[in-house]
């Protein structure tokens, strides 16, 4: 058993475009957050320190949980035509009176560094090389081609269905000629679909969900969930214990597909600068 780790590429990621930024003017990322939550405020947090060490100006703006939709959209609309913000994120999960799709959709599709909204998710299924991606997706993409694990002709699982995940990394698998089956909460009996991955990811928001009778013999293991067990201990949606000892590869949690994911937003925000650029924004 190999561990990926995230880790290692998010530093040399980031020290890569802290020397890019020092050629720019400055850039700036804006991140909304509506009430608060434990674990956003954590994602946050990883934002701000990441944002810090490349040299992209940080802007915090927390809402209160009773602002109404439409407050909240107008603050969209204003960030969206300001030309000192590069990239701009609203931090899910939202309170239940706001709609997140409302939201993303709302977001200018060259600053949704997120890679969330409709336009940006078509762009990708279609291959176009202006998508902004969801940086957990391009993430684990990254990881396996870090580790030259091959992707093309290998039978990949996704268990979970999400935007920011399951559907996102599904094109971009399909885009690199992977054979690949989407699982979530309503698959019939799901590891007669897991057992037969090449590599499996894992996306589910369920601790130590997968086990080590669910995987295949020398599988690559992607864990995109993160949680405290019972013991307070962090751990991901696979069952990291009973799952080593059988795969050839697989993400710890932490220091995996977590890094990826604040290393590609870096990306992205550079990208969507470009991009800015190109369009006139």
């Amino acid at each position: 058993m190999k561990l990926l780790d995230g880790r290692k590429i998010k530093k040399e990621i980031l020290e890569g475009l802290r020397e890019e930024l020092k050629t720019l003017e400055k850039l700036t990322l804006v991140v909304i957050q509506v009430g608060s939550f434990d674990a956003s405020n954590l994602y946050i947090e990883s934002k701000r320190k990441m944002a810090e060490f490349v040299g992209i100006h940080f802007k915090y703006l927390h809402l209160s949980i009773s602002i109404s939709e439409r407050e909240l959209l107008e603050i969209i609309d204003r960030l969206n035509v300001d030309d000192k913000v590069t990239g701009l994120m609203v931090q899910i999960p939202l309170p239940s009176h706001i709609h997140e799709k409302t939201i993303q959709n709302r977001i200018l599709p060259t600053k949704d560094v997120d890679g969330l909204c409709a336009i940006n998710m078509g762009l990708l299924v279609c291959e176009d090389s202006s998508a902004l991606v969801s940086p957990t997706a391009q993430g684990i993409v990254d990881i396996l081609d870090y580790y030259h694990i091959d992707i093309a002709g290998r039978y990949v699982v996704i268990v979970g269905r999400s935007n920011l995940v399951g559907k996102s990394v599904f094109s971009l698998l399909l885009n690199r000629d992977a054979t690949v089956t989407v699982c979530h909460s309503r698959t019939q009996n799901l590891n007669e679909y897991t057992k037969k991955a090449d590599i499996l990811i894992v996306a589910v928001g369920k601790a130590k969900m997968i086990k080590g009778e669910d995987v295949k013999e020398n599988a690559v293991v992607i864990d995109v969930g993160i949680h405290k067990d019972c013991f307070g201990k962090i751990c991901g949606d696979v069952d990291f214990d009973s799952v080593k000892d059988k795969v050839a590869y697989i993400t710890p949690v932490p220091g995996g597909i977590g890094q990826m994911t604040v290393a590609n937003l870096a990306k992205n925000i550079v990208k969507a600068y470009f991009l800015g650029k190109k369009t006139g924004r």
